[in-house]
C-alpha cells in the first residue's frame, strides 16, 4: 500500500514544464509504488483521479569517489495525466 511518504518530489525541469501545459505532471517516487497505490494516494491526499498514469523505473547509476564504489538510489517516475483544469498545487491543504 502507498503512502504519501513513498512521493519524493513533483519534477520540474524544461521538459516537465512544458508537459504540465498539456495536463501532465511527473512525479519521482521510491521504486515500490505501484500505478493503483500513486492513484489511492493522489486521490486520498489531494482529491483528484488522474485520467491516465505512465510508469518509468530507472536503476540508479554505479559511480566512483576517490576510489570507492558506490550506487545512487534507484527511482521510479509516474507521468500523471490530470484532469482539465486541475493541478497538484492548487489542491494542496
Amino acid at each position: 500500500m502507498a503512502d504519501i511518504t513513498d512521493i519524493k518530489t513533483i519534477i520540474y525541469t524544461e521538459k516537465t514544464l512544458g508537459l504540465q501545459e498539456q495536463g501532465v505532471v511527473v512525479i519521482q517516487t521510491s521504486p515500490k509504488v505501484t500505478k493503483n497505490g500513486l492513484k489511492e494516494v493522489l486521490k486520498e491526499y489531494f482529491g483528484v483521479t488522474p485520467l491516465r498514469i505512465n510508469s518509468l523505473r530507472i536503476d540508479g547509476k554505479v559511480k566512483r569517489f576517490r576510489g570507492k564504489v558506490g550506487q545512487r538510489d534507484d527511482i521510479k517516475k509516474f507521468y500523471v495525466k490530470l484532469p482539465e483544469g486541475v493541478s497538484l498545487e492548487n489542491t494542496e491543504a
